[in-house]
């Protein structure tokens, strides 16, 4: 059998693609997923508004969407949104809420490196949680510069796991042994069992950024894609607080520690 470390980069595109279609069925049940309260809504919200502005009818390509959580968000704030992901058991899930709620979203089945959507077709892109997965992130940044419309602007949502400061580190330690005595059931970065864990881990240690994707790392790669205008917020306090109210008590400090971060870059 191949080792895992040799796999070609075809091959880890396949494993993510796989690893995320499994991750559906507990997806909308894990906080830092879904949103379970007003005061997180709010809070994205307000991070959206801050750096997007209101929709107004605009085209938003929201891109890796799973189950639509920021896709419902775009629409709460009036854009014309288009949910983009590569794992159908997400997509089918998207479908479901999107026709529960009544909302006008528009869902497809693609890649966020390779979207084959047209040239200057959307007034704003976002993501979550997507970069850090980027087997080439260089030339997926221009792809998402190719799709945007002059003046339009891509808004990443994300964060470096793998270069923890010690009160993280500490925290980690902390929720993983509250979990070996019960009192905490979130110690896996919200995969449903051990086996999840791992391929988690191993995914991580293969793309690009395995060795943590810094937002000043990404910030450059947006530059050398043609973005200009590129600003870093790591102001995610609020969101932060209002999560905390879902997760165990020391998965919550842990990911206030984190170093996560909005960027928000303009064509």
């Amino acid at each position: 059998m191949q080792a895992v470390s040799s796999i070609p980069n075809r091959d880890l595109r396949d494993e993510i693609k796989a690893y995320w279609s499994l991750r559906a069925e507990t997806f909308d049940t894990q906080p830092g997923h879904e949103i379970f309260s007003d005061e997180e809504r709010a809070a994205w919200h307000a991070l959206l508004r801050k750096h997007l502005g209101q929709g107004e009818g605009r085209a938003a390509l929201d891109l890796a969407c799973g189950t639509a959580v920021v896709s419902h968000l775009l629409d709460d704030l009036g854009f014309k949104v288009t949910g983009l992901d590569w794992a159908e058991p997400m997509l089918e899930r998207a479908r479901a809420k999107a026709k529960a709620r009544g909302r006008e979203i528009r869902f497809l089945l693609g890649d966020a490196e390779r979207t084959m959507e047209s040239d200057d077709t959307y007034d704003v892109i976002t993501n979550r949680h997507l970069v850090w997965t980027l087997v080439d992130p260089l030339a997926c940044f221009r792809e998402w510069h190719r799709v945007l419309k002059a003046g339009g602007k891509v808004l990443i949502v994300d964060g470096d796991f793998v270069n923890t400061s010690m009160l993280t580190r500490m925290m980690k330690r902390f929720t993983a042994w509250a979990s070996r005595i019960g009192l905490a059931k979130d110690a896996l970065h919200g995969a449903p069992n051990s086996e999840m864990a791992a391929t988690h881990s191993s995914i991580l240690s293969r793309v690009h950024f395995s060795n943590g994707a810094h937002a000043h790392a990404v910030a450059d790669l947006l530059r050398e894609a043609g973005f200009s205008k590129v600003t870093i917020d790591q102001d995610m306090g609020a969101i932060h607080r209002a999560q905390r109210k879902n997760f165990s008590f020391f998965k919550g400090l842990e990911r206030a520690t984190q170093h996560r971060y909005a960027i928000c870059a303009e064509k």
